[in-house]
């Protein structure tokens, strides 16, 4: 059974594991007659990157961008577009040791449960070095997106919390993103933790982070009622991020903590004849369409299961066994979660903005 793409009208399949030859995609139904280059995907590519900060691992990898088909004459040609990253900096030594242990919080075990067989090498499929093929896909849903609405459509996103830290909302500035290695719009955020994530990386253990996408320039009326709701495909797209343990749109859980009167978005006359809304707890989805708000998304991302501390854990003969992990790890892997969540969100949209196109027209 295959379970290895994502969308309906606008649909991905990644392809490849960590320490094999190449990791890729391959992207369908993209319009016909869109410009597009590798130097337009790979600017997202570089965001996502590892070895670019000492916060994160220091596995060495450019991720060149191929396209091997698809395009022509620098344009969509609306059939398959397949996209190529070769891998230029394994070191499967590293997991010798682990061959025959399961990792605790890794997928080596349900994985070997479910095939009877794993790839032991950095986890294979399920290592978040299959994240690269996401950013590469989400880059041509930006070039759907902006072809299709213009260039006033905008999706960023910033770390928001790293373990218990969270930022200043009243220091959120959007320029911060690009100017510090933790891409928060908290700059004072930032500095501290520097020092926070020091301490956990000289220690080789790892912490969690929260991370929010926010996508604007988007109209209202995208989505559907019932089962593919906005949010719910949102909501799927964000969880099937590695370890991702946890996603809220808009106020979220937090919203079990207002009253009715405290999370309605009231609503008053705006230009263009649009509502303008006094605030926005909805996350900018309401009954699974879109409302023209800003959209708005948070996902949880777990600590980093691979860590220099041994722990306790069993053999494929269920004896036990004491693992620790070698190799270049993320103290905190959330960091470069941040690009791959704006890739989901990319993705989502472009695939409900075609199908929106396909029955109401734009």
């Amino acid at each position: 059974m295959s379970a290895n793409g994502f969308g309906h009208l606008f649909r991905f399949t990644t392809w490849g594991e960590s320490h094999g030859p190449a990791i890729g995609c391959v992207v369908d139904g993209a319009p016909p007659m869109i410009p597009i280059s590798e130097a337009d995907i790979q600017v997202w590519l570089d965001r996502r990157k590892p070895g670019q900060s000492k916060y994160v691992t220091q596995r060495k990898e450019p991720d060149t961008v191929k396209i091997l088909s698809g395009v022509f004459d620098g344009v969509t040609t609306g059939t398959p577009i397949s996209l190529m990253i070769e891998n230029q900096d394994q070191r499967s030594k590293d997991y010798g040791d682990i061959k025959d242990k399961f990792r605790p919080g890794h997928a080596d075990y349900t994985y070997w449960k479910k095939y009877g067989i794993r790839d032991y090498r950095g986890g294979g499929r399920s290592s978040a070095r299959e994240t690269a093929s996401r950013v590469a896909a989400g880059a041509v849903a930006r070039k759907v997106l902006s072809h299709l609405l213009g260039n006033q459509v905008s999706v960023r996103g910033a770390l928001v919390q790293v373990g218990p830290h969270k930022v200043d909302r009243a220091n959120w500035d959007w320029a911060e993103v690009e100017k510090n290695p933790f891409w928060t719009p908290d700059a004072k955020a930032a500095d501290d933790w520097a020092g926070y994530l020091d301490g956990i990386r000289k220690a080789g253990s790892s912490v969690g982070a929260v991370i929010e996408v926010v996508a604007e320039g988007i109209p209202a009326g995208l989505g559907a009622p019932i089962y593919d709701k906005m949010d719910s495909d949102l909501a799927k797209a964000m969880m099937s991020i590695n370890a991702v343990k946890g996603v809220e749109i808009g106020a979220g859980f937090g919203a079990a903590e207002l009253t009715g009167e405290e999370n309605a978005d009231e609503m008053r006359p705006g230009p263009d004849d649009e509502p303008e809304y006094l605030s926005n707890h909805a996350g900018g989805v309401l009954g699974g369409i879109t409302s023209g708000q800003p959209i708005v998304c948070r996902f949880a991302v777990k600590p980093t299961s691979s860590i220099l501390t041994p722990r306790q854990t069993v053999d494929k003969d269920m004896q036990e066994a004491d693992i620790l992990t070698k190799g270049r790890h993320d103290p905190c892997v959330g960091i470069r979660a941040v690009p791959v969540g704006e890739a989901m969100m990319a993705l989502v949209l472009a695939d409900h903005l075609l199908r929106h196109r396909g029955q109401i027209g734009l």
